[in-house]
């Protein structure tokens, strides 16, 4: 039975949709092959909200674990759609526990509708606010903001990070791009968690590396978020599946260098 028509507008925008998703796999691409008898797994937060640390670091902390952390340092202190974001005190409590600070641009430029320019000049606007706040940190990875990037974006930042993670739904294995690794969103499936435990034993299997995201941890959570206890009972899932998991940039040094295994 088929689903109801679109209309010419929709159609447009799922066909545009698609071009860009196919264009960002396609292009400027810096190869990458994943080679370890360890699976591993990252556990990562866009756009920083107090919640993922305060709540979702809390319970990685007490499983002995860090994570990555996606910050706009141009959202600091404000109340985004994914509540209340990090404040300058977080940031040295985030590095205090082990965690990894990753670049999400300064303004949350949408990767897929910012001419590639003006997302480089916004990459370096995010380092150079952080070279203000804490000289002795720098981003090493970056996650783009809300949409696939365009290739010529993936070509212009490359230089700035050892890797850039974008969504796709998807484990990494076999041959990757750094300038466009696959995540997996838990929000998208907090209703369905054997899926993300599924997704868990077949990375496990393929000794891939997956890369699990989500924005707020809290009871009541945005549609970006998931709750305290279904990050938890993911968290337990990945420890018991025997995946080593560790931040995005200690895990691609570890697979660079091949001490993954």
């Amino acid at each position: 039975m088929r689903g109801p028509r679109l209309t010419t507008s929709q159609f447009l925008t799922r066909m545009r949709n698609r071009y860009q998703r196919i264009a960002a796999r396609s292009f400027a691409r810096r190869p990458f092959v994943i080679r370890s008898q360890t699976p591993l797994i990252s556990f990562t937060f866009d756009d920083f909200p107090r919640s993922a640390l305060l709540t979702g670091g809390a319970i990685l902390r007490s499983l002995g674990l860090t994570g990555s952390y996606y910050a706009s340092l141009g959202l600091m202190g404000s109340h985004a759609p994914t509540g209340p974001i990090f404040v300058i005190e977080d940031l040295k409590v985030l590095l205090d526990q082990g965690h990894e600070l990753g670049c999400h641009t300064f303004s949350h430029c949408d990767a897929a509708d910012t001419y590639p320019d003006v997302f480089e000049d916004d990459v370096i606007r995010n380092r150079q606010a952080l070279g203000e706040i804490i000289p002795e940190v720098s981003f090493k990875t970056l996650s783009y903001p809300i949409s696939v990037p365009r290739p010529e974006t993936k070509r212009r930042i490359s230089k700035y990070f050892a890797c850039c993670r974008c969504g796709g739904q998807s484990f990494n294995v076999g041959d990757v791009d750094l300038n466009y690794l696959s995540a997996f969103f838990l929000e998208k499936s907090r209703n369905n968690p054997t899926l993300i435990k599924n997704l868990i034993d077949e990375n496990c299997r393929a000794r891939g590396w997956l890369i699990l995201a989500t924005h707020d941890i809290c009871e009541d959570p945005t549609p970006w978020g998931c709750t305290p206890d279904l990050f938890e009972e993911i968290v337990r899932y990945a420890v018991n599946s025997g995946a080593r998991i560790l931040p995005v940039f200690e895990a691609y040094e570890a697979l660079r260098t091949g001490s993954s295994s």
